[in-house]
């Protein structure tokens, strides 16, 4: 992509209501644009964030047996009460079209999946069944101040599994647990992603989520010291040893929650009678887990985690652009036919670029390189071609080095 023909811009300034650092920082290099409290455009730079995230998240669901689609965001009225949730939450947003038809607008999708279900499972040998989705949500979220982190539109990986007995459900919880885990290793975050015990409420005992620390974060959370396994703020105070492995020294720190799992066991399927023929013929219900991930929530937390005074600094694996090529002009020809010969080179050895071919100063150019974040900066210049080459800086180091144009590729892969 050539940083010229990129219809968004960075900006000096950002919206004065937003305090939280990835929303600051985000709209500021241009990924996202603030439409209201809560509600985001994703621009060029941040969709192809997002769909990397996305995609990270889909490979791993795909791993584990889960079949996608995608269920409408309009929701009629009578299947969140046939569950008492058309009453029960509070965050639901609630519209009536010109008939007076009442529907919502989806937090989620047990109503939805469901009924959808019961419709194609009709025996034993259907299940175990697992499908997932990634789809914007709406919550009526009255403290929108966090940037992508608490928003009121916003999009969510929602998997769920059915099963005929406990033991298949668990089974599968487990592969789950597992394949978040890779996940967040794959994004970068799995280093300070805590596995963190929290309530069942009505399902079970346990559910769990994964935490993120960083100082931004509205949870927290209790790390065994022990074996890093955490419980969260709201089951501490019953919870004096480590469910995992017994352990009873914490450390309190701030998190991010960027995922959870649940087993619903029959909460949604026993209202829509969901039921199948066991081998002996007998009728039982199914039970479910549910499994909810947050790519844009994922991303804000990235930013809040991964920056300088400069700007953003992301991992390779979901960085717009892998390297942001650099052209310093001057009034010979020479050094924007060699910066061409390079993104050239570089796209067709698979490479992501970023090239900034502006007609501007150098400064702003090494200055916008630094806030939007890209692993690599490679400039072309005077000083390079002088000794045949290129200058390669990763945003995370202070130093730069003269790489030989003809070894660009082995250093930056």
């Amino acid at each position: 992509m050539r940083q010229s023909e990129l219809f968004t811009k960075t900006k000096k300034e950002v919206p004065k209501d937003e305090v939280s650092v990835n929303a600051q920082l985000l709209i500021k290099a241009g990924f996202i644009d603030k439409l209201a409290a809560g509600i985001y455009s994703f621009l060029p730079l941040g969709l192809r964030v997002l769909k990397k995230i996305e995609n990270i998240i889909r490979e791993e669901m795909n791993t584990i047996g889960g079949q996608e689609i995608l269920m409408p965001a309009l929701h009629p009225k009578d299947l969140w009460e046939k569950t008492g949730r058309w009453d029960m939450m509070d965050d639901l947003y609630k519209i009536k079209d010109v008939s007076g038809k009442e529907l919502a607008l989806g937090p989620t999708h047990e109503e939805i999946i469901v009924p959808l279900v019961q419709k194609y499972i009709q025996s034993y040998k259907d299940i175990p069944f697992y499908a997932y989705q990634i789809q914007t949500k709406f919550r009526m979220e009255l403290r929108s101040k966090s940037g992508l982190l608490r928003g009121r539109e916003f999009s969510m990986k929602d998997l769920y599994s059915f099963h005929l007995d406990e033991k298949d459900l668990e089974d599968y919880y487990e592969k789950a647990k597992n394949s978040y885990v890779n996940i967040f290793n794959k994004i970068g975050l799995g280093k300070i992603t805590h596995l963190t015990f929290a309530s069942g409420g009505s399902f079970s005992k346990y559910s769990h989520e994964f935490q993120t620390l960083s100082e931004a974060g509205e949870d927290l959370i209790h790390i065994c010291k022990k074996c890093s396994v955490a419980i969260n703020e709201e089951i501490k105070g019953e919870t004096k040893e480590c469910p995992e492995c017994g352990g009873d020294d914490f450390e309190e720190k701030k998190a991010i929650e960027v995922g959870n799992i649940f087993k619903l066991k029959d909460k949604f399927s026993k209202p829509f009678d969901l039921k199948v023929k066991n081998e002996k013929g007998e009728e039982v219900t199914l039970i479910m887990g549910c499994y909810g991930l947050g790519p844009s929530r994922v991303m804000g937390t990235i930013v809040e985690v991964y920056n300088d005074d400069k700007g953003m600094i992301w991992p390779q694996s979901v960085a717009p652009y892998q390297v942001h090529l650099i052209e310093i002009k001057n009034q010979k020809s020479k050094i924007k036919n060699e910066a061409e010969d390079i993104y050239n080179k570089l796209q067709s050895e698979g490479i992501e670029v970023l090239y900034d071919d502006r007609d501007i100063s150098a400064g702003e150019k090494f200055a916008d390189a630094d806030l939007i974040g890209i692993p690599y900066r490679v400039v072309v210049s005077d000083k390079s071609l002088k000794v045949g080459g290129v200058e390669v800086k990763k945003r995370d180091s202070e130093k730069s080095e003269i790489v030989k144009t003809s070894e660009l590729v082995s250093k930056i892969t």
